[in-house]
């Protein structure tokens, strides 16, 4: 290949490998997703939440983040820990979850608002004779709700972004030998 041929090759990748090199210097985000869910009579959420990567000294991950509905109803945001939903004072929210098999929240359990207006406050009963999950649902200034739930919480792996400039580069290699081979992969 001629030193021209192969300058202008060079040109044309340079963006490229700016991008790859950007993304795999990068560091990774110190976060995990997972996906949860919960039903009972008339009650279903679906969503997924994240969480900081590493647990606590207790084993929970803190929920930094959530998205999802509620029987259709958008969730709009999450109860900041120490803080109780609308209409469910003086008990207050942690925002932890657990890997399984046991409990995966804790008595105080999560807490978020919907774009209705409404809140819902699920959490593990461990104080009943027959422990269990319950969701406190709130609607300020009207009447509330404590139902049992099934609640579950999975997390999620997803290729963190150091992976995916990893994989660029290799797309970018490919292409860059493709060329100097006229066209036949190597």
């Amino acid at each position: 290949m001629p030193f021209l041929a192969f300058v202008s090759c060079v040109r044309r990748f340079a963006p490229a490998a700016l991008a790859v090199s950007l993304l795999t210097t990068a560091p990774a985000l110190a976060s995990t997703l997972w996906q949860w869910e919960y039903s009972g009579s008339g009650i279903n959420a679906r969503a997924a939440f994240t969480t900081v990567d590493s647990p606590d000294a207790n084993g929970g991950y803190l929920i930094t983040g959530i998205t999802g509905t509620r029987n259709g109803i958008a969730i709009t945001g999450l109860q900041p820990p120490g803080t109780s939903i609308p209409g469910n004072e003086p008990y207050t929210v942690d925002d932890l979850v657990f890997l399984g098999p046991g409990a995966q929240l804790t008595s105080s359990g999560f807490g978020f608002s919907m774009a209705d207006g409404n809140y819902a406050n699920p959490f593990y009963a461990d104080f009943l004779p027959t422990p269990g999950y319950l969701e406190f649902f709130s609607t300020p200034g009207s009447s509330n709700t404590e139902l049992a739930v099934q609640f579950s919480a999975t997390p999620v792996s997803i290729p963190e972004p150091a992976t995916f400039g990893l994989i660029l580069g290799a797309l970018a290699w490919a292409g860059i030998r493709r060329r100097l081979r006229g066209g036949a992969l190597a």
